[in-house]
């Protein structure tokens, strides 16, 4: 039998960019209402546990600025995005998102926890995809964060 990691052992803000990565991938499966996604999210265990303000700021900006968020990210694309997974999109628009509404997170680390979604719950090499898409993300977005 494998073991489970329980959720207290995950720091709040990273619990918080898991649920909320479920949810915007659920609703790029599914496009309803958000707020049906938040309630369900919201009985996860572990929730309780979560950076609350952090995850409605993910899953519900994600969603709503789906389209600006990835006119954005379709610039560094070496392919469609329609032909993305959607544990890809989901992880990138996130991460996009975080990255241009939370700049008290250093983009390393945007970057970094983006990565450990992707190997988390994205195929085998995604993870390798995402950090080069947002890396040249981030130096667009945080010119002088990045030093570009």
């Amino acid at each position: 039998m494998t073991e489970i990691i329980k959720p207290h052992t995950r720091n709040a803000r990273r619990r918080s960019r898991e649920l909320a990565l479920q949810g915007v991938y659920q609703w790029l499966l599914n496009p309803v209402d958000t707020g049906a996604i938040d309630a369900h999210l919201r009985e996860a265990p572990g929730f309780a546990k979560a950076d609350k303000a952090l995850f409605d700021s993910l899953l519900h900006g994600s969603v709503r600025d789906v389209v600006p968020l990835s006119e954005l990210i379709e610039p560094h694309l070496d392919r469609t995005w329609a032909e993305l997974s959607p544990v890809e999109k989901a992880v990138l628009l996130t991460a996009t998102h975080e990255l241009r509404h939370h700049l008290d997170v250093p983009y390393k680390v945007v970057i970094n926890e983006a990565i450990e979604l992707a190997k988390t719950f994205g195929g085998t090499d995604g993870f390798k995809y995402v950090n080069g898409v947002l890396d040249r993300l981030a130096g667009q977005l945080r010119p002088t964060e990045t030093g570009q």
